[in-house]
C-alpha cells in the first residue's frame, strides 16, 4: 500500500461479522483483510471494494471476490471517518437477498440506538 496512512477506521459491532469471519477459508479471510486495509487507506475507494446499496439509510456493501466465489459484508459510516461491519454472507445470486439487507439495517439501528 502507500504509506499506510490510515484515513477511516473499520470497526466491528458485537459479533455480527465475526460470525460470517471465522467460517470462511483462510485464502478468504485474507482477501477480506486486504480489502479492509484498502478501504482504511484508500482516500477514494472503487465501487468494486465498496459499493452504496440504492434505497438504504446509508447501507454500502464491502465487495470481495475470491477466485470464483463472491462475498459482500454491509457496513455503514459513523460520524464520517468511522466504518461500522455488519453481516456478511457468500454471494451466490444476482441479487442481494433482501434478508441480508434487512439483517443489516437492523444491525445499523441497534447500533444507533445503543451509541
Amino acid at each position: 500500500m502507500i504509506n499506510n496512512q490510515k484515513i477511516r477506521t473499520v470497526i466491528f459491532y458485537k459479533n455480527y461479522f465475526n460470525e460470517f469471519f471465522i467460517k470462511q477459508k483462510e485464502k478468504v479471510q485474507e482477501k477480506i483483510v486486504w480489502t479492509i486495509d484498502l478501504i482504511e487507506e484508500l482516500d477514494r475507494i472503487p465501487e468494486t471494494y465498496l459499493k452504496y446499496i440504492e434505497n438504504t439509510d446509508g447501507l454500502y456493501e464491502i465487495r470481495i471476490q475470491q477466485g470464483n466465489d463472491i462475498f459482500r459484508i454491509f457496513c455503514f459510516f459513523d460520524e464520517g471517518k468511522l466504518i461500522v461491519l455488519a453481516n456478511g454472507f457468500q454471494k451466490k445470486t444476482q441479487k442481494t437477498p433482501k434478508k441480508e439487507i434487512k439483517k443489516a439495517l437492523k444491525i445499523k439501528k441497534e447500533y444507533e440506538n445503543e451509541k
